[in-house]
């Protein structure tokens, strides 16, 4: 059985889709911050079959974690605080994103001048509908085409 230890400070994100550790991985910025970071792929669950974690040690109040109720709203966060998990941390829609997904609209401007930033904001809350800020394109979950080695 695998055995990865504990940690002290920081945070675990349980419950991800299988396979999809490595996109939030890169979509969060964990590979450009100085923290640990494990990740368990295809553990078993009795929920789920199979799903991922992240065990991440760092400062948890540095990372915008709301991007992960986009990408799955069935990921849960546990704050961990002296080795123990001190909260559940509920997830919130944000209100924009930036560079998680790229408008697919061919005559929106990020589609000509490359340098600029992909942005979206959130239309429609109850709907989980996001629209491209430059061209109004509406996106969901279903429509994102996320890689789980690339990052906007």
């Amino acid at each position: 059985m695998l055995n990865v230890g504990k940690i002290d400070e920081g945070f675990v994100l349980d419950h991800i889709q299988a396979g999809k550790a490595m996109s939030i991985y890169h979509h969060l910025g964990l590979n450009r911050l100085d923290c640990t970071v494990a990740i368990i792929k295809n553990a078993r669950s009795g929920k789920m079959g199979r799903k991922d974690i992240l065990k991440v040690e760092c400062d948890i109040d540095s990372m915008d974690l709301n991007i992960l109720a986009f990408i799955d709203h069935n990921i849960t966060v546990n704050v961990i605080k002296d080795g123990e998990i001190i909260e559940k941390r509920a997830l919130v829609l944000p209100k924009e994103i930036k560079q998680v997904l790229r408008c697919h609209n061919p005559r929106c401007i990020t589609s000509i001048e490359q340098g600029l930033p992909h942005i979206f904001y959130l239309a429609d809350e109850a709907n989980e509908i996001y629209r491209c800020k430059y061209c109004d394109e509406k996106y969901t979950e279903n429509d994102a085409d996320f890689d789980a080695g690339h990052c906007l």
